[in-house]
């Protein structure tokens, strides 16, 4: 099995990962930094992020595990001290390899067409003023909108970014985006629907600059600033994330143990 470590970079996360490669070594794992199987992330649900983007290129043939170093992540399914039952686990078992969708964001600007991928969410907000922008569906118009910025988010990222802005949680087997508005302003000239919009797999979304603007633009942790955006689509990706599971998490108790809190017995 070739693998690769990505670890947060603080002294408990870099101790667990010398001491992977430890084990790893002595169960045959092949360290391979450049094409990976497999690909660990020590850390939080941050590190893995990290860790999708630095493999972004290879992203349909590596699956990930997340190993966390605080609480159980949405990422994560192995905690600090369950070390050495992953590497076993690794080494006798074969996983379970779930795979879910991600969101493909294709720029058009002045200088040419470029194409981003995210895990969570795609972000959009205006500099120095309110965003304004053109919101077609399908190539069809649906809104105007102007104010502080817009969320498209996977499955995966619905507990993130767009649940704090009254978006609804969505499984990640569904393949499909949320966009999700940050403080619309509502006038006879700007009118959006106040709530979020599910678009299912086969459905895209553009949005379209409707004026110059100089914008921030996230893709999940990744932030860039342009002021050469003349539009923006915004669609489920053709390949997806895997994630390698030695044993069941179920998003819906990853749900309510990060959010209700309630410990099943």
């Amino acid at each position: 099995m070739n693998y690769a470590v990505v670890d947060r970079g603080d002294k408990l996360s870099q101790e667990l990962a010398q001491l992977f490669h430890n084990m790893a070594a002595e169960k045959g794992f092949a360290r391979n930094e450049e094409k990976p199987e497999i690909v660990i992330s020590i850390g939080g649900d941050g590190t893995l992020l990290q860790a999708f983007h630095s493999f972004s290129d290879r992203v349909a043939d590596v699956a990930f595990i997340g190993v966390h170093t605080g609480h159980l992540g949405f990422f994560a399914d192995w905690k600090a001290d369950e070390l050495e039952e992953l590497v076993h686990m690794m080494a006798e078992n074969e996983p379970k390899v779930v795979r879910y969708p991600i969101a493909q964001i294709e720029l058009d600007t002045t200088e040419g067409h470029s194409t981003h991928f995210a895990l969570n969410e795609f972000t959009l907000k205006g500099v120095d003023n309110t965003l304004v922008a053109q919101i077609d569906i399908n190539d069809e118009l649906f809104e105007m909108f102007r104010g502080d910025g817009i969320v498209v988010s996977t499955p995966s990222g619905s507990t993130a970014y767009n649940k704090s802005l009254g978006g609804a949680v969505i499984h990640p087997s569904i393949e499909s985006l949320q966009i999700a508005e940050i403080a619309s302003i509502n006038n006879r000239v700007y009118r959006t629907l106040g709530s979020s919009v599910v678009l299912p797999q086969h459905h895209h979304c553009d949005i379209i600059s409707r004026k110059e603007q100089r914008l921030q633009l996230s893709f999940d942790h990744l932030n860039i600033t342009r002021n050469d955006i003349r539009s923006i689509r915004c669609s489920v990706a053709g390949h997806k994330v895997s994630f390698a599971r030695y044993r069941p998490f179920p998003f819906w108790n990853r749900v309510r143990e990060a959010f209700l809190g309630y410990d099943v017995k």
